[in-house]
């Protein structure tokens, strides 16, 4: 009887766990419907050009556009990438973007539908760089159906702001902004870096130059050096200079980030606790593991007590 009882708490243990879990994932998987903004008109929805048929419907779908008569669509070309990023005319382009503008003051928020397909770009780093090309407040929805280093989706937001009705950009600080975000990549590829942590330094410089308003490209290299210090991060003398070259642009623009400091603060916090949460996920995925192992010696045990009373 007493092994019965062991029997039924470990399968109500497992009981337990496995409805948990099905919580969380219907948790994530729920979705908010997208109510049109009519003070700034349609979302628009920008397609890259190398997408199939197949592969726009897709992308439709993964963007939650139902009813394409409520989006304007867009699609963003080879010559739109030499326009604003100085790529390659004769690129593959995959990656796709929802843009719904919203009221001043509501910030900036990013969602990669498809994360394991945007595989160099993250959340924050396309957030640095639209702050800088000066897109504050809107969400940005990045999806593709195919893997792409995501640097591309830029491209379609850029234009999808240019087409809009007062809304065009500074091509100047597009360029800069598409400058940081391949220095982002560049940077996360390097030895004892990763994007959260490149993540991390570049929103802390702008938070210092929002802050201090350097003066001199001699200042913009002191917060630099300041940074690395703080976090702790060690570049090579060529990197270092990249970024010093970089925040100089940004200086010589007269780019205020004054204006999204509070964006900038919430940006810090988000890397921050993506951080925590990656540390805190390790712990806890420990405990799982743990717990299946208790589970498991004490069906051995189990076993091997039934087969000791026939032996």
């Amino acid at each position: 009887m007493k092994s019965l009882k062991m029997i039924a708490s470990g399968i109500g243990l497992l009981l337990v766990l496995s409805i948990g879990i099905m919580s969380t994932v219907y948790a994530d998987s729920d979705t908010k419907e997208d109510s049109i903004n009519e003070k700034y008109g349609l979302p628009v929805v920008v397609y890259g050009e190398a997408l199939s048929e197949a592969q726009k419907e897709e992308v439709r779908e993964l963007l939650d556009v139902e009813d394409p008569s409520m989006v304007k669509e867009i699609t963003v070309t080879g010559e739109d990438l030499v326009y604003y990023i100085g790529g390659d005319a004769h690129s593959n382009m995959y990656s796709s973007a929802k843009i719904t503008r919203n009221d001043s003051g509501e910030g900036l928020v990013i969602n990669q539908v498809t994360p394991e397909n945007i595989t160099e770009v993250t959340n924050e780093m396309y957030a640095n760089a639209l702050l800088t090309a000066g897109i504050e407040d809107a969400v940005v929805d990045v999806a593709s159906p195919v893997k792409v280093s995501g640097h591309s989706a830029l491209v379609g937001i850029y234009k999808a702001y240019d087409e809009g009705e007062g809304t065009a950009l500074n091509k100047d600080r597009t360029e800069v902004a598409n400058e940081e975000l391949s220095l982002a990549t560049q940077l996360a590829q390097k030895e004892g870096l990763d994007q959260d942590k490149v993540s991390e330094l570049l929103t802390e410089i702008k938070q210092q130059i929002a802050d201090l308003d350097p003066a001199s490209k001699e200042e913009v290299e002191q917060i630099i050096d300041e940074r690395l210090k703080s976090l702790e991060i060690s570049l090579s003398p060529e990197d270092r200079q990249l970024l010093i070259d970089l925040f100089e642009k940004m200086r010589n623009l007269n780019i205020n980030f004054d204006n999204v400091q509070s964006q900038l603060e919430n940006l810090a916090n988000d890397i921050q606790k993506r951080i925590e949460d990656v540390v805190g996920d390790k712990g806890f995925l420990q405990k799982i593991g743990d717990f299946f192992q208790q589970i498991f010696d004490f069906f051995k045990k189990l076993i091997e007590s039934i087969m000791s009373l026939f032996s």
